[in-house]
């Protein structure tokens, strides 16, 4: 019984510690609605509406890899491979705060670098670990990919909006 109850609350920890960084990140953009709607943005940019159901996707994603790294091989065991988990939550949510609260494209294009190499690194420690784990962290660091082209695209074509004043 002990086993099952450890397999539950580790389950729910790691997507509370997920969607945790997921509503801090969300904190940032209560009014990026209107301010991503004004910016210039290139013809293959989803809609605003697409980003809050793909993001709910990979926050799962990311809690359950974590997770299975978690309930493999412990904190312990793992430290290594989760506190790259944990660096790349703060990045993860740091983002939103750099492009949408501050309005700063340069130090959100950085930080969304420094998010793609901390997943890459991330992906590799999970891997060595538990290799599905690994496998659910691949859409992620797609959707990061495509976001980082995003990011500098929509950056470039309003520096007057994401600059410092």
């Amino acid at each position: 019984m002990a086993r099952v109850t450890t397999f539950w609350l580790g389950l729910i920890g790691w997507m509370l510690v997920v969607f945790v960084a997921a509503a801090i990140g969300a904190l940032a953009t209560r009014q990026a609605r209107d301010f991503y709607a004004r910016l210039v943005k290139p013809a293959w940019a989803p809609p605003g509406w697409v980003f809050g159901p793909v993001w709910t996707v990979l926050y799962l994603l990311m809690g359950l890899a974590a997770w299975l790294v978690w309930r493999t091989a412990g904190w312990h065991g793992a430290a290594a491979a989760l506190s790259l988990f944990l660096a790349q939550l703060v990045c993860n949510a740091l983002w939103s705060w750099c492009f949408f609260a501050w309005r700063r494209g340069a130090l959100a294009f950085a930080d969304i670098v420094l998010l793609l190499g901390l997943i890459v690194a991330m992906l590799f420690a999970f891997a060595h670990v538990h290799r599905l784990a690994a496998m659910l962290l691949v859409p992620y660091l797609a959707w990061v990919t495509f976001a980082a082209a995003l990011t500098r695209a929509v950056w470039r074509a309003n520096v007057d909006q994401l600059s410092p004043s």
